[in-house]
């Protein structure tokens, strides 16, 4: 699955009380439920991670000096704007509530 960045921004960063009775209602097993959405966050999670990683990698030096520390602006705007996004928690359950997670029984 794809990461669509506008969805992510629309997510409220912070923790909301759940009915788990909705969660229940999805799958019909509340743990079934808590396993798809840990699942997709951990998707999440690894898909940001990298996303980052690579647009870090562009502002790295390879040079094995200490006191060549550089502060680079678009680094540390590009850093905020990740800090500022919902836990990959989060956007999980949203995308479950939203019905944007595709998951099945084998």
């Amino acid at each position: 699955m794809s990461i669509n960045k506008k969805s992510l921004a629309s997510v409220n960063p912070l923790v909301e009380t759940r009915d788990v009775i909705a969660i229940k209602e999805k799958t019909g097993n509340l743990y079934e439920s808590i396993v798809v959405m840990s699942r997709r966050a951990n998707q999440i999670s690894v898909a940001i991670k990298e996303e980052l990683h690579k647009k870090l990698d562009e502002f790295s030096t390879h040079t094995d000096n200490l006191e060549e520390i550089h502060e680079n602006k678009e680094q540390i705007e590009i850093s905020r704007m990740y800090e500022r996004m919902a836990n990959a928690s989060l956007q999980s359950i949203n995308e479950f509530f939203d019905d944007k997670i595709y998951y099945r029984k084998k």
